[in-house]
């Protein structure tokens, strides 16, 4: 189920019937490239966040349970809820009104001094690693890596359709099949954010700011937080990133499997309609051919 009409007038609505406090604050819609939810700015210090389809609805519960334990574990700032919201006025899920947090979206390849930002993204994967938090959900996409191969195989066939896109599917197809072979994680589940694309980091001035939308977060597989050495970093910084993590060989595979997975899937699914995504998909795929 998809929620297609959210506008700013649904959004003043909202807020003034479960927050007057915040009556009256100027409401205007933010342009993002995210898919899950809908993003506008209220007054000059908040966000409010809406799922636009059910399967984002529990995402917005979630992150009320457990950012407010998070944050103070970990180096890089967070979304702080200010106001959770309850379904009215004909929406019908729950929504969330945050801080909001100043930053610019990184863009790979447009990076003019990336070892420090590398430096910062991998403090903040080692802190979610350290986190000791119980109770924690299983992380989306942080199983195995063959519960991915079938929708994966399906994505390179898919891609073998679309010739104008380019996709060297046979080697990208070996690229697989050598994350299939590499040994599993072994150790216990860790703390992951579990989507670390560049539309869910902020930066200012090169250094990393925040890290948002924890909507995918959970424990398991370690790999699967090194996306940004694939989808943001160029070659040397990627290996900054590694260093700095210590990163073993069998976990760069999953972790290099894994973000090209995502992206094999994303570019048909977003390339008529989502430009950012299909363009940073195109990007995974050139940087893990000439990894």
């Amino acid at each position: 189920m998809d929620f297609e009409v959210i506008d700013e007038d649904l959004v003043r609505r909202l807020v003034e019937g479960q927050f007057p406090q915040w009556r009256g604050l100027a409401v205007r819609r933010f342009a993002s490239g995210g898919t899950v939810n809908a993003v506008y700015r209220l007054g000059a210090d908040m966000v409010v966040r809406l799922p636009l389809r059910e399967g984002g609805a529990q995402d917005v519960v979630m992150e009320r349970e457990w950012l407010p334990r998070l944050a103070p574990l970990l180096p890089t700032a967070v979304p702080e809820v200010l106001g959770a919201g309850e379904p009215a006025e004909g929406f019908p899920w729950a929504w969330s009104v945050y801080r909001w947090l100043e930053g610019e979206n990184p863009v790979a390849g447009a990076l003019e001094e990336p070892g420090p930002l590398a430096e910062d993204l991998a403090r903040f994967v080692a802190g979610m690693r350290e986190v000791s938090l119980s109770g924690a959900p299983a992380a989306y996409r942080g199983g195995p890596v063959g519960t991915l191969d079938a929708a994966t195989r399906a994505a390179i066939e898919e891609l073998r359709g679309i010739p104008e896109e380019g996709v060297d599917c046979d080697a990208v197809t070996a690229l697989w099949e050598e994350t299939l072979r590499a040994p599993e994680w072994d150790g216990p589940p860790v703390w992951l954010h579990a989507d670390l694309m560049p539309g869910n980091l902020l930066v200012r001035d090169g250094r990393l700011a925040s890290v948002i939308d924890f909507g995918c977060m959970g424990v398991g597989d370690p790999a699967c937080d090194l996306f940004p050495a694939w989808n943001l970093l160029p070659p040397d910084a990627r290996e900054v990133f590694r260093k700095h993590l210590g990163v073993d060989d069998a976990t760069w595979v999953r972790g290099r499997g894994r973000t090209l997975s995502q992206a094999l899937l994303a570019l048909p699914y977003y390339r008529r309609g989502n430009p950012a995504m299909a363009d940073n998909a195109r990007h995974v795929i050139r940087a893990v051919l000439g990894a």
